[in-house]
C-alpha cells in the first residue's frame, strides 16, 4: 500500500526525537469538537505506543456527547496543570492558530514542538508542523502517520480517530472527502473502530434541550443576498431558557445551509457579554468563507469558519453580510470569464 502521507515521514520523526523523555501535553482547541478530542486521543495513545508519557490539556471539558471517546482519558484543565508541566513538550493539535487553544494555553506552552493540523489558515506555529489542508480531518492525518509508520493502534486510538475523520466530513458527505478517508475508515475500522457506536453516541442522543435549541434556531432563520445566504441567530440567554450549553450549538448551522439556494448559511450566537460567535458554511469551496472570517480576526476552512468579535449583533450583522456579498460577487464574476 503506497504511503498516506509521505509528505510527513521526516517531519514525524524529528518531533518524536524532539520529545525526549519529556511528557507530552496533547493540546486540543476551545469547545472541542468531533476531530479535536478525536485527535487528542488518538494522539496521546499513538504516543504511549511508542514509549512516551503523555497526556490530554484542553481549556474546555468534553463535550457529553463526545465522552465515549475518551476510554477513561483524563483531561487536564488549564487550572489544574503543576508548575512543572512548562517543561513539558506540547503538540497542538486541530488548531488553525496557537490561539485556537485559549490565552491561558497559548501562554503556558508559549513554544509548543508540534502542530498537527488541517485548516487552511493554518501558517504553522511550532517547531515540527504536520499540516495539510487538503486533509478532511486532523484525525485523518494522525490515522494516515500511524499507518504510514507502522504504529499500532489500539481499539480506543481507532474508535477516536474514526469519530474524528466521520464528523468533520459531516458522515463522509462533504466536499472535502476523499477516498483516502474511507479507506482509512476502513483500516481504523478493521482496528476496531465500531460505526455504530459513533453513529449513536452522535446522533441519537440528543436532550430535549437541543431539539429547543433547534427550534429556536429554525425560527430565527432568514434569507439574504438574494435568498443566497441564510442566517439564524441564538439570542443571549437562551441557553439559559433550554437548560443546553454552547456545545449544543454542534450541526446547527448545516441547516441554515441546507436550504436550496442557499450557497453560505451562518449561525450567529450573542454573547452574554454583548459580543458575537459566528459560524460560517459555505456549500462549495470557491466562497472562501475562511477569508470572510479572516476579515473579523476568525479563520478556518474554505467551506467552515469561525469568528469572535466584541461588536454587538445590530452592528455586527450587517457587516458581515456586506462581506458575504462581495464573496458571492467576487466568485460570479471568476465564473463569467
Amino acid at each position: 500500500m503506497a504511503a498516506f502521507y509521505p509528505q510527513f515521514a521526516e517531519s514525524w520523526r524529528r518531533l518524536l526525537a524532539s520529545i525526549g523523555g519529556r511528557r507530552v501535553a496533547v493540546i486540543g482547541h476551545a469547545r472541542p469538537d468531533g476531530d479535536c478530542i478525536g485527535a487528542q486521543v488518538g494522539l496521546a495513545h499513538m504516543l504511549r505506543g511508542l514509549g512516551h508519557e503523555a497526556v490530554c490539556v484542553n481549556g474546555d471539558p468534553v463535550p457529553r456527547r463526545l465522552q465515549f471517546l475518551t476510554g477513561g482519558e483524563a483531561f487536564i484543565r488549564p487550572g489544574d496543570l503543576p508548575e512543572t508541566a512548562k517543561e513539558w513538550a506540547a503538540i497542538f493539535v486541530d488548531c488553525a492558530d496557537h490561539a485556537r487553544a485559549g490565552d491561558r494555553l497559548k501562554a503556558y506552552f508559549s513554544a509548543p514542538i508540534g502542530n498537527v493540523d488541517h485548516h487552511l489558515s493554518n501558517q504553522g506555529y511550532a517547531e515540527h508542523n504536520l499540516v495539510d489542508a487538503t486533509s478532511a480531518a486532523t484525525c485523518e492525518i494522525l490515522a494516515g502517520v500511524a499507518l504510514d509508520e507502522g504504529i499500532d493502534l489500539n481499539a480506543i486510538a481507532a474508535q477516536a480517530l474514526y469519530t474524528g475523520i466521520l464528523t468533520d466530513t459531516g458522515q463522509f458527505r462533504f466536499a472535502a472527502t476523499s477516498q483516502r478517508c474511507f479507506i482509512l475508515a476502513g483500516e481504523l475500522v478493521a482496528r476496531g473502530a465500531e460505526p455504530a457506536v459513533a453513529g449513536y453516541e452522535l446522533y441519537e442522543r440528543e436532550s430535549r434541550g437541543k431539539l429547543q435549541l433547534l427550534q429556536h434556531f429554525l425560527g430565527s432563520l432568514r434569507l439574504e443576498c438574494g435568498g443566497r445566504v441564510c442566517l439564524g441567530t441564538l439570542s443571549a440567554g437562551i441557553f439559559e431558557q433550554t437548560g443546553t450549553t454552547a456545545e449544543d450549538t454542534e450541526g446547527l448551522v448545516d441547516y441554515a445551509r441546507s436550504i436550496a439556494g442557499v450557497d453560505i448559511g451562518g449561525l450567529i450566537e450573542q454573547r452574554p457579554d454583548g459580543g458575537v460567535k459566528a459560524s460560517l458554511r459555505a456549500k462549495e469551496a470557491a466562497y472562501r468563507v475562511d477569508l470572510v472570517a479572516a476579515e473579523f480576526g476568525g479563520g478556518g476552512h474554505a467551506c467552515a469558519a469561525g469568528l469572535n468579535v466584541k461588536t454587538p449583533a445590530s452592528d455586527f450583522i450587517g457587516k458581515l453580510l456586506a462581506s458575504l456579498a462581495r464573496r458571492l460577487a467576487a466568485v460570479d464574476a471568476e465564473r463569467r470569464q
